[in-house]
């Protein structure tokens, strides 16, 4: 059974899709009930509705098959050394619009506080003399017993 917000965002889908659909199309469009109609309500409706789905749900958890593809196997244990594999942006916040704190340099050591929010990660680190504490993009990080040889792919 769909939740409420799914509901409600493939209904306001369906109305965003009607007010469009008057205003852009021609009206001789809706004069009777035909294919092309029915195409631009469905085409309309899923990709407005899953649009807002997606907008109000932003934290909506991904399938398992899909979380195990993306994030890594190991989850950041607090106290867990990593070893930054190139220039990092540590943000106040998660998400790349976050509020940059430092940049952290290619092989500094951060130490993980053991929370995660995807594939953000909170850590500490020491950058020009001082301790920040901040989220990483855990695609950037690498265990600290890693090897330190990485063959870049460009």
């Amino acid at each position: 059974m769909p939740s409420a917000t799914v509901i409600a965002a493939y209904c306001a889908g369906l109305l965003l899709t009607l007010c469009l659909a008057a205003r852009l199309t021609p009206g001789a469009w809706w004069r009777r009930a035909n294919a092309r109609a029915l195409a631009v309500l469905v085409g309309g409706t899923a990709l407005l509705g899953g649009l807002l789905h997606a907008a109000f749900t932003p934290d909506a958890a991904a399938p398992p098959a899909m979380t195990a593809a993306l994030l890594p196997a190991e989850a950041p244990v607090a106290g867990a050394q990593y070893r930054v594999r190139e220039h990092l942006n540590l943000r106040e916040h998660t998400g790349i619009d976050a509020r940059r704190l430092a940049v952290v340099p290619a092989g500094t050591r951060v130490t993980a506080t053991g929370q995660r929010r995807g594939d953000w990660w909170q850590v500490s680190a020491v950058v020009d003399g001082r301790r920040l504490e901040g989220w990483a993009s855990s695609l950037w990080l690498r265990r600290a017993d890693e090897s330190s040889s990485v063959v870049k792919a460009r």
